[in-house]
């Protein structure tokens, strides 16, 4: 076998492992709003969203001092840290939960798969990573987003500019923050992805824990068994864990393919629910997750090099 023969069979089974990555990484987001509609009933989004960042802060500094990784000590860093905190867990996760009490869950599904085009218009009109917005790519958003709209239904749709313009503001803000958060954390590329989670979920705890304590006083709840063991859930699964695989697909496949998760995250939270929760099975469904699934394709694998048939030089 030839050199590049070897070399281009390598570069193709990274792509299958990162791809593999984002859909382990959909499928745990994805299952985050069960958990989170258990946890929610007995314990207020603010203090659910502290205890979610702050136990899976203490459980990655944990683990990163486990494998020999010390934090940072720069201060410079320490205040990265605090924004990517803000940006990609301690804002979005408020917004959403105050936002999905105001609105249907299927409209905010939809509203909050938009981070990817979100990217795109970030990229066109900064022209940051604009060379590689291809019209591939382009389509690839659209179709992932008519596939949510798919899978969900095109009745969830029907709110939309009615009911509770702020509730829908706010998990649009949320989209926006997630679409910011992995075009900030390309910074972090030099270290490693268990130090960036921990420094990042650190400051989020810091930023969530005095709002809990001010806005809903946790220690006057009594929260049942099964909503602590949701946020438990939350925290070691679908933060802890899923940080770690989030800020590697940050450097391997860039902030539109991180993002085109949000796409799958729609769909398996769909799936889901007709797995765990008996919800009713439709054709649309299906036909929504291969729109998805083509989506994501058109956005993830890297087109061809194209040559023009004239020789170098």
């Amino acid at each position: 076998m030839s050199t590049q023969a070897s070399q281009a069979m390598s570069e193709r089974n990274t792509l299958s492992l990162e791809i593999g990555l984002l859909l382990l990484l959909s499928l745990i987001w994805g299952s985050s709003f069960t958990l989170i509609k258990v946890a929610v009933a007995t314990i207020p989004p603010v203090t659910m969203v502290a205890a979610r960042v702050t136990i899976a802060a203490v459980l990655l500094i944990v683990i990163a001092a486990a494998q020999g990784h010390s934090l940072p000590r720069k201060r410079s860093v320490w205040a990265a840290f605090l924004v990517q905190g803000l940006l990609q867990s301690a804002l979005p996760f408020t917004l959403i939960s105050w936002g999905e009490m105001h609105i249907a869950s299927g409209l905010a599904g939809v509203l909050n798969a938009t981070p990817p085009m979100f990217v795109l218009v970030i990229a066109m009109m900064t022209g940051r990573g604009r060379r590689t917005i291809s019209s591939e790519r382009i389509l690839g958003v659209g179709l992932g987003l008519a596939g949510v709209a798919v899978t969900i239904g095109i009745d969830a749709l029907s709110g939309i500019g009615t009911t509770a313009p702020l509730a829908q503001m706010a998990v649009l803000g949320a989209s926006l923050c997630y679409a910011l958060a992995p075009i900030w954390g390309q910074r972090f590329s030099s270290f490693p992805a268990i130090v960036t989670a921990a420094g990042a979920m650190s400051c989020a705890a810091i930023l969530m824990l005095p709002m809990a304590a001010i806005f809903e006083r946790p220690w006057t709840l009594a929260p049942t068994v099964q909503a602590t063991t949701a946020v438990l859930g939350l925290a070691v699964v679908c933060t802890a864990l899923a940080m770690v695989i989030y800020f590697r697909l940050i450097r391997t496949l860039g902030a539109l393919g991180t993002t085109s998760g949000s796409y799958l995250r729609a769909g398996f939270a769909v799936a889901l629910g007709v797995v765990w929760l008996g919800e009713e099975f439709t054709w649309s469904v299906l036909a929504g997750m291969a729109l998805i699934v083509a989506g994501v394709i058109a956005v993830t694998v890297p087109l061809p090099v194209r040559h023009s048939g004239k020789p170098p030089g």
